[in-house]
Protein backbone atom coordinates (compact mmCIF):
# COMPACT_ATOMS: atom_id res chain seq x y z
CA UNK A 1 0.00 0.00 0.00
CA UNK A 2 1.37 3.39 -1.00
CA UNK A 3 2.26 5.69 1.84
CA UNK A 4 0.61 9.14 2.04
CA UNK A 5 2.74 12.02 0.79
CA UNK A 6 3.99 14.67 3.22
CA UNK A 7 5.44 17.88 1.83
CA UNK A 8 8.04 19.61 4.03
CA UNK A 9 8.55 23.11 2.68
CA UNK A 10 12.07 23.70 4.04
CA UNK A 11 15.03 21.77 5.37
CA UNK A 12 14.32 20.84 8.99
CA UNK A 13 15.97 18.75 11.69
CA UNK A 14 16.72 15.16 10.71
CA UNK A 15 14.87 13.94 13.81
CA UNK A 16 11.63 15.39 12.43
CA UNK A 17 12.08 13.65 9.09
CA UNK A 18 12.82 10.40 10.93
CA UNK A 19 9.48 10.71 12.73
CA UNK A 20 7.64 11.11 9.43
CA UNK A 21 9.32 8.43 7.32
CA UNK A 22 7.72 5.31 8.86
CA UNK A 23 4.26 6.76 8.20
CA UNK A 24 4.70 8.67 4.96
CA UNK A 25 6.53 9.34 1.74
CA UNK A 26 8.39 12.51 2.64
CA UNK A 27 9.12 15.17 0.03
CA UNK A 28 11.45 17.93 1.31
CA UNK A 29 12.16 21.22 -0.41
CA UNK A 30 15.90 21.03 0.22
CA UNK A 31 16.78 24.69 0.32
CA UNK A 32 17.03 27.45 2.90
CA UNK A 33 15.13 29.65 0.46
CA UNK A 34 11.31 29.54 0.39
CA UNK A 35 9.76 27.10 -2.03
CA UNK A 36 8.53 29.00 -5.13
CA UNK A 37 4.76 29.47 -5.12
CA UNK A 38 4.15 27.57 -8.36
CA UNK A 39 6.25 24.65 -7.15
CA UNK A 40 4.35 24.65 -3.85
CA UNK A 41 1.00 24.57 -5.65
CA UNK A 42 2.15 21.68 -7.80
CA UNK A 43 3.58 19.66 -4.92
CA UNK A 44 0.48 19.91 -2.71
CA UNK A 45 -1.83 18.44 -5.34
CA UNK A 46 -1.19 14.90 -4.13
CA UNK A 47 -0.04 15.68 -0.58
CA UNK A 48 -2.03 14.56 2.46
CA UNK A 49 0.03 16.71 4.82
CA UNK A 50 2.22 19.78 4.62
CA UNK A 51 4.78 20.87 7.18
CA UNK A 52 4.80 24.59 6.48
CA UNK A 53 6.62 27.76 7.54
CA UNK A 54 5.30 31.30 7.97
CA UNK A 55 6.61 32.03 4.47
CA UNK A 56 4.03 29.74 2.84
CA UNK A 57 0.46 30.94 2.36
CA UNK A 58 -2.03 28.16 2.95
CA UNK A 59 -4.92 29.96 1.30
CA UNK A 60 -7.97 29.33 -0.87
CA UNK A 61 -5.88 29.01 -4.03
CA UNK A 62 -3.65 26.35 -2.51
CA UNK A 63 -6.47 24.47 -0.82
CA UNK A 64 -8.39 24.26 -4.08
CA UNK A 65 -5.41 22.43 -5.56
CA UNK A 66 -4.72 20.27 -2.48
CA UNK A 67 -7.63 17.85 -2.82
CA UNK A 68 -6.07 15.22 -0.52
CA UNK A 69 -4.79 17.51 2.21
CA UNK A 70 -5.65 16.41 5.75
CA UNK A 71 -3.36 18.59 7.86
CA UNK A 72 -1.31 21.78 7.62
CA UNK A 73 1.28 21.68 10.40
CA UNK A 74 2.80 25.14 10.81
CA UNK A 75 6.30 25.24 12.28
CA UNK A 76 5.57 28.39 14.27
CA UNK A 77 3.33 29.67 17.03
CA UNK A 78 1.77 32.20 14.67
CA UNK A 79 -0.57 31.09 11.91
CA UNK A 80 -1.57 34.28 10.10
CA UNK A 81 -0.25 32.65 6.91
CA UNK A 82 -3.06 30.07 7.05
CA UNK A 83 -6.69 30.63 6.11
CA UNK A 84 -8.28 28.89 9.10
CA UNK A 85 -11.92 29.21 7.97
CA UNK A 86 -11.06 27.75 4.55
CA UNK A 87 -9.31 24.80 6.22
CA UNK A 88 -12.20 24.27 8.59
CA UNK A 89 -14.68 24.14 5.71
CA UNK A 90 -12.63 21.32 4.23
CA UNK A 91 -12.11 19.46 7.54
CA UNK A 92 -8.36 20.03 7.33
CA UNK A 93 -6.50 20.07 10.64
CA UNK A 94 -4.29 23.08 11.32
CA UNK A 95 -1.63 22.90 14.04
CA UNK A 96 1.11 25.12 15.40
CA UNK A 97 4.09 24.68 17.73
CA UNK A 98 3.39 26.45 21.03
CA UNK A 99 5.31 25.99 24.29
CA UNK A 100 8.51 24.58 22.76
CA UNK A 101 9.70 28.04 21.67
CA UNK A 102 8.52 30.06 24.66
CA UNK A 103 11.81 30.33 26.54
CA UNK A 104 13.99 30.88 23.46
CA UNK A 105 11.73 33.68 22.24
CA UNK A 106 11.62 35.27 25.68
CA UNK A 107 15.43 35.14 25.78
CA UNK A 108 15.57 36.92 22.45
CA UNK A 109 13.03 39.54 23.49
CA UNK A 110 14.97 40.38 26.62
CA UNK A 111 18.30 40.32 24.78
CA UNK A 112 16.86 42.74 22.20
CA UNK A 113 15.58 44.96 25.01
CA UNK A 114 19.04 45.11 26.58
CA UNK A 115 20.90 45.53 23.29
CA UNK A 116 18.64 48.43 22.30
CA UNK A 117 18.49 50.12 25.69
CA UNK A 118 22.24 49.93 26.25
CA UNK A 119 23.18 50.63 22.58
CA UNK A 120 25.23 47.45 22.32
CA UNK A 121 25.05 47.02 18.54
CA UNK A 122 25.85 50.69 17.97
CA UNK A 123 28.79 50.45 20.40
CA UNK A 124 30.13 47.34 18.64
CA UNK A 125 30.07 49.15 15.28
CA UNK A 126 31.77 52.15 16.91
CA UNK A 127 34.71 50.00 18.00
CA UNK A 128 34.94 48.01 14.75
CA UNK A 129 34.88 51.20 12.65
CA UNK A 130 37.88 52.59 14.53
CA UNK A 131 35.93 55.51 15.98
CA UNK A 132 36.87 54.83 19.62
CA UNK A 133 39.60 57.35 20.33
CA UNK A 134 38.93 58.36 23.94
CA UNK A 135 36.53 58.00 26.86
CA UNK A 136 33.90 60.53 27.83
CA UNK A 137 30.98 60.55 30.31
CA UNK A 138 28.45 60.57 27.47
CA UNK A 139 30.11 57.88 25.34
CA UNK A 140 27.40 55.43 24.18
CA UNK A 141 25.22 56.34 27.16
CA UNK A 142 22.02 54.31 27.10
CA UNK A 143 19.00 53.76 29.34
CA UNK A 144 18.83 51.89 32.64
CA UNK A 145 17.43 48.38 32.51
CA UNK A 146 17.63 47.37 36.18
CA UNK A 147 14.80 48.99 38.10
CA UNK A 148 13.06 50.36 35.00
CA UNK A 149 9.36 49.91 34.21
CA UNK A 150 8.56 47.27 31.60
CA UNK A 151 5.26 47.20 29.74
CA UNK A 152 4.25 43.92 28.10
CA UNK A 153 1.50 44.04 25.48
CA UNK A 154 0.19 40.48 25.16
CA UNK A 155 0.65 38.41 28.30
CA UNK A 156 0.63 34.93 26.79
CA UNK A 157 3.21 32.25 27.44
CA UNK A 158 6.05 34.32 26.02
CA UNK A 159 4.90 37.47 27.79
CA UNK A 160 4.90 35.64 31.11
CA UNK A 161 8.39 34.29 30.40
CA UNK A 162 9.64 37.81 29.64
CA UNK A 163 8.07 39.01 32.92
CA UNK A 164 9.98 36.33 34.84
CA UNK A 165 13.23 37.59 33.35
CA UNK A 166 12.31 41.19 34.13
CA UNK A 167 11.64 40.31 37.76
CA UNK A 168 15.27 39.23 38.05
CA UNK A 169 16.28 42.71 36.89
CA UNK A 170 14.19 44.38 39.56
CA UNK A 171 11.84 45.84 36.98
CA UNK A 172 8.34 47.08 37.70
CA UNK A 173 6.11 45.17 35.30
CA UNK A 174 2.88 46.33 33.71
CA UNK A 175 0.92 44.30 31.19
CA UNK A 176 -2.01 44.76 28.85
CA UNK A 177 -4.02 41.69 27.92
CA UNK A 178 -7.62 40.78 27.11
CA UNK A 179 -7.78 38.77 30.33
CA UNK A 180 -6.20 39.25 33.73
CA UNK A 181 -3.39 36.80 34.48
CA UNK A 182 -3.61 36.42 38.24
CA UNK A 183 -1.01 33.65 38.46
CA UNK A 184 1.50 35.74 36.52
CA UNK A 185 0.69 38.71 38.73
CA UNK A 186 1.39 36.65 41.83
CA UNK A 187 4.59 35.17 40.39
CA UNK A 188 6.16 38.30 38.94
CA UNK A 189 4.38 41.22 40.60
CA UNK A 190 3.01 42.32 37.21
CA UNK A 191 0.20 44.88 37.25
CA UNK A 192 -2.63 44.95 34.72
CA UNK A 193 -3.03 48.29 32.93
CA UNK A 194 -4.87 49.79 30.00
CA UNK A 195 -2.85 50.19 26.82
CA UNK A 196 -2.65 53.96 27.22
CA UNK A 197 -1.53 53.77 30.87
CA UNK A 198 1.06 51.12 30.03
CA UNK A 199 2.52 53.18 27.21
CA UNK A 200 2.61 56.41 29.24
CA UNK A 201 4.34 54.83 32.25
CA UNK A 202 6.74 52.24 30.75
CA UNK A 203 10.43 52.76 30.06
CA UNK A 204 10.44 49.67 27.84
CA UNK A 205 7.47 48.37 25.84
CA UNK A 206 7.57 44.82 24.50
CA UNK A 207 4.91 43.86 21.95
CA UNK A 208 4.06 40.14 21.99
CA UNK A 209 0.55 39.86 20.55
CA UNK A 210 -0.43 37.51 17.71
CA UNK A 211 -1.44 39.18 14.45
CA UNK A 212 -5.24 39.32 14.26
CA UNK A 213 -7.73 41.82 12.89
CA UNK A 214 -7.85 43.35 16.37
CA UNK A 215 -4.06 43.74 16.66
CA UNK A 216 -3.25 44.76 13.08
CA UNK A 217 -1.47 48.15 13.24
CA UNK A 218 -2.08 48.17 17.00
CA UNK A 219 0.90 50.50 17.47
CA UNK A 220 0.38 53.66 15.45
CA UNK A 221 0.87 57.41 15.68
CA UNK A 222 -1.44 57.85 18.67
CA UNK A 223 0.12 54.99 20.62
CA UNK A 224 3.71 56.17 20.02
CA UNK A 225 2.70 59.69 21.10
CA UNK A 226 1.72 58.29 24.51
CA UNK A 227 5.20 56.90 25.13
CA UNK A 228 8.01 58.69 26.97
CA UNK A 229 10.76 60.41 24.95
CA UNK A 230 13.24 58.15 26.82
CA UNK A 231 11.29 54.93 26.18
CA UNK A 232 12.36 51.92 24.11
CA UNK A 233 9.95 49.96 21.90
CA UNK A 234 10.56 46.25 21.22
CA UNK A 235 8.57 44.17 18.72
CA UNK A 236 8.90 40.38 18.78
CA UNK A 237 5.33 39.67 17.63
CA UNK A 238 4.47 40.22 13.95
CA UNK A 239 5.40 43.07 11.65
CA UNK A 240 1.75 43.73 10.83
CA UNK A 241 1.03 44.84 14.41
CA UNK A 242 3.03 48.06 13.90
CA UNK A 243 2.52 51.06 11.63
CA UNK A 244 6.16 51.33 10.50
CA UNK A 245 5.70 54.84 9.07
CA UNK A 246 4.42 56.03 12.44
CA UNK A 247 7.30 54.28 14.19
CA UNK A 248 9.81 55.93 11.86
CA UNK A 249 8.36 59.36 12.57
CA UNK A 250 8.34 58.71 16.32
CA UNK A 251 12.04 57.80 16.20
CA UNK A 252 13.08 60.66 13.90
CA UNK A 253 11.23 63.24 16.01
CA UNK A 254 12.53 61.64 19.23
CA UNK A 255 9.04 61.02 20.57
CA UNK A 256 10.57 57.71 21.62
CA UNK A 257 14.24 56.98 22.26
CA UNK A 258 14.90 53.76 20.33
CA UNK A 259 13.37 50.58 18.94
CA UNK A 260 14.45 46.96 18.69
CA UNK A 261 12.67 44.96 16.00
CA UNK A 262 12.76 41.26 15.17
CA UNK A 263 9.81 41.38 12.77
CA UNK A 264 8.68 43.64 9.93
CA UNK A 265 5.72 44.11 7.61
CA UNK A 266 7.83 42.97 4.67
CA UNK A 267 10.33 40.18 5.24
CA UNK A 268 13.13 40.04 4.26
CA UNK A 269 13.44 43.76 4.96
CA UNK A 270 14.46 45.83 1.88
CA UNK A 271 17.87 47.46 2.30
CA UNK A 272 16.39 50.86 1.43
CA UNK A 273 13.75 50.65 4.17
CA UNK A 274 13.65 54.01 6.04
CA UNK A 275 13.99 52.35 9.45
CA UNK A 276 17.44 51.01 8.51
CA UNK A 277 18.70 54.56 8.05
CA UNK A 278 18.25 55.35 11.74
CA UNK A 279 21.02 54.90 14.32
CA UNK A 280 18.52 54.26 17.16
CA UNK A 281 17.21 51.02 15.63
CA UNK A 282 18.34 47.45 16.28
CA UNK A 283 17.04 45.22 13.47
CA UNK A 284 17.07 41.41 13.56
CA UNK A 285 16.00 38.91 10.84
CA UNK A 286 13.02 37.29 12.65
CA UNK A 287 15.09 35.01 14.89
CA UNK A 288 12.92 34.88 18.02
CA UNK A 289 13.00 31.09 18.28
CA UNK A 290 16.32 30.59 16.52
CA UNK A 291 18.28 28.23 18.70
CA UNK A 292 19.30 24.89 17.26
CA UNK A 293 17.51 23.00 20.03
CA UNK A 294 14.29 25.00 19.77
CA UNK A 295 14.02 24.81 15.98
CA UNK A 296 14.56 21.05 16.16
CA UNK A 297 11.84 20.73 18.81
CA UNK A 298 9.45 22.81 16.69
CA UNK A 299 10.04 20.58 13.66
CA UNK A 300 9.56 17.42 15.73
CA UNK A 301 6.27 18.72 17.17
CA UNK A 302 5.01 19.61 13.70
CA UNK A 303 5.99 16.13 12.49
CA UNK A 304 4.29 14.47 15.47
CA UNK A 305 1.09 16.35 14.65
CA UNK A 306 1.22 15.06 11.09
CA UNK A 307 1.85 11.45 12.14
CA UNK A 308 -1.08 11.60 14.55
CA UNK A 309 -3.49 12.73 11.83
CA UNK A 310 -2.20 10.25 9.25
CA UNK A 311 -2.74 7.47 11.82
CA UNK A 312 -6.31 8.61 12.49
CA UNK A 313 -5.66 10.33 15.79
CA UNK A 314 -6.20 13.91 16.96
CA UNK A 315 -3.09 16.09 16.63
CA UNK A 316 -1.23 17.25 19.72
CA UNK A 317 -1.59 21.01 19.22
CA UNK A 318 -4.66 21.72 17.07
CA UNK A 319 -5.83 25.26 16.40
Amino acid sequence: MKKPKVLVTRQVANEAIALLEPAAEVKVWESDEPIPRERLLAEVEDAEAVLSMLTERIDEELLTRAKKLRIAANMAVGYDNIDLPACKRRDIWVTNTPDVLTEATADLAFALLMATGRRLIEADRYVRNGEWSSWSPSLMAGQNVYGATLGIIGMGRIGEAVARRAKGFGMRIKYCNRNRKEQAEAETGAEWASLETLLRESDYVVLLTPLTEETRLLMGEQQFSWMKPTSVFINVSRGGTVDESALYQALVSRKIWAAGLDVFQQEPLPQDHPLLSLPNIVALPHIGSATEQTRADMAKLAAANIVAVLEGRKPLTPL
